[in-house]
């Protein structure tokens, strides 16, 4: 019998995109896809394990080994900062990671001037704003907001914000522009470094799997 490989998934978007290449690849995905209550889902004729968790815990369940291998964005890899094998840009979940603010000579005009002792950064990504403004030898404050970030410059909370960006729609929706972009976010399949070893042959070929769907 064949190892069992453990996949942690992001539910939603990300999960759905993955299911769809695995089927190419003939693992079923029938019970991943309508898991209804059940937190441990299989296919197990192919002897794979998948378990749906939220996007920040991917990470964590991969580098204790509880999963051998995640599907994660780029962004929540970043932030995790996990000792990971990341293997394969899977190329969807595509979006940018920006700074973002008001255009130069718009902030008085937005009502909400800001003027603050310490450059202030509203994000979710409080340690790549850390990591990115430190490597420019730039001093912040860092305000960590989980909602609706854009709101930070718009009422005087933060000078800027650290955030995805997909569209922009949002951000001109409320007189904001990209000041400058960290880096361009896709999802990714990472895999444990123990699991790489022990289980090669079995992890090798998803890997390859994935690839070859990935080129078609």
């Amino acid at each position: 019998m064949p190892d069992i490989l453990t996949l942690a998934l992001a539910k939603g978007r990300l999960a759905e995109k993955t299911f769809d290449l695995l089927e190419n690849m003939g693992i079923d995905c029938q019970e991943p896809r309508n898991p209804g209550r059940q937190l441990v889902l299989w296919d197990r004729k192919m002897q794979i394990r998948f378990i749906l968790v939220k996007p920040s815990d991917v990470p964590t369940y991969v580098d204790h080994g509880v999963a051998d291998l995640g599907v994660v964005g780029k962004d929540t890899l970043m932030e995790a900062g996990r000792p990971l094998y990341e293997v394969l840009d899977l190329g969807f979940g595509k979006c940018r990671l920006c700074i973002a603010g008001y255009p130069e000579g718009n902030r008085e005009r937005s009502g909400n001037s800001v003027s603050h002792a310490t450059f202030r950064v509203a994000t979710k990504y409080p340690n790549i704003a850390a990591s990115y403004y430190g490597e420019m030898g730039r001093t912040i404050e860092i305000i960590e907001l989980h909602g609706s970030v854009e709101l930070g410059p718009v009422i005087g909370l933060s000078d800027v914000i650290l955030d995805i960006v997909e569209s922009g729609s949002t951000l001109r929706a409320n007189g904001l522009e990209v000041m400058e972009e960290v880096c361009p976010v896709s999802a990714r399949l990472v895999c444990n470094r123990v699991s790489l070893k022990t289980k090669r042959e079995r992890v090798q070929w998803l890997i390859d799997g994935l690839s070859a769907q990935l080129e078609q």
